[in-house]
């Protein structure tokens, strides 16, 4: 069997380093603070919400709460985020997507202020990443997969890496992230012909695509090191990821789990994105 990467221990060393930072920062007078901007009350969004607040009361950060009504109209909607824009006390702003369909995200993503955007959601900040600069605001869930990468000492230069999926959230800024770092990066998508064959030919699997345990043990290679960065619920309604797991962990030499993976890191790196943002006030 491959080593299960204990991503939640690996969590927990990067809050501290977090936590670290944040008090640097309150001891010059600014005390970090992070606006979540949420449209109704789906549970997963509530759900998520809480673990954020719970994570940032462990490294000093305030999470402010701005619950908007899910009838709220873009108008008023786009009134919020500039008010959180000139708050010069609020240091990142997430706004928690998908937004209803009233609320227009192409134009929303243009509103936030890029030194804000800890989300990375303005395409000021993507493009940065595109170009190869990732001293700005990174994209949490890909920061995530290459946090991991760098704390379990994973090799990637020179190496295949098959990417699942190429949403300009998670898919397409990865493949920058590990091009970054000398990866020999293919993008694979719902048209990749051949995508079996294309994927068994990687070093590394990091898996995108939204489909419930879509990878099994045919796509990976023996000893490749696979990253399930999926979140989905099974037939028999419990969370796992894009990868099957129980059919691949014998094939991989390193494999992350689903719960408890990717995760695990990405409320983690929100928070030193807006740590990041807090030491522009300086």
């Amino acid at each position: 069997m491959g080593k299960v990467l204990n991503c939640k221990e690996a969590a927990k060393v990067f809050l501290e380093n977090i936590k670290i930072e944040s008090e640097k920062l309150i001891e010059k007078g600014i005390n970090p603070i992070l606006a979540i901007v949420r449209v109704g009350k789906k549970e997963d969004d509530i759900a998520y919400e809480k673990n954020i607040l719970k994570n940032c009361e462990k490294v000093n950060i305030k999470g402010q709460v701005h619950e908007c009504n899910e009838n709220i109209d873009m108008e008023s909607f786009c009134k919020l985020i500039q008010e959180l824009n000139r708050n010069e006390s609020v240091h990142g702003i997430l706004i928690f997507r998908p937004l209803p369909k009233h609320l227009d995200e192409n134009v929303i993503k243009h509103i936030i202020d890029p030194s804000k955007d800890v989300d990375c959601m303005n395409p000021l900040n993507l493009a940065r990443i595109f170009e190869g600069d990732l001293t700005g605001y990174l994209p949490c869930t890909p920061a995530a997969v290459m946090e991991i990468i760098k704390h379990f000492n994973i090799d990637v230069k020179g190496k295949k890496v098959a990417v699942l999926g190429r949403s300009m959230v998670v898919g397409r800024p990865l493949a920058m992230m590990m091009l970054k770092e000398d990866a020999t990066v293919i993008i694979c998508h719902s048209k990749t012909e051949n995508l079996k064959e294309v994927v068994s030919g990687a070093d590394i699997v990091a898996a995108a695509i939204g489909k419930a345990k879509f990878i099994g043990k045919d796509f990976i290679k023996d000893g490749a090191v696979v990253i399930d960065v999926g979140i989905n619920v099974d037939n028999d309604g419990n969370l796992c990821g894009d990868v099957d797991f129980e059919a691949v962990k014998d094939k991989a030499s390193l494999i992350t789990p689903v719960p408890g993976g990717v995760g695990s890191i990405t409320t983690a790196i929100l928070l030193k994105n807006v740590i990041k943002g807090a030491k522009m006030a300086l």
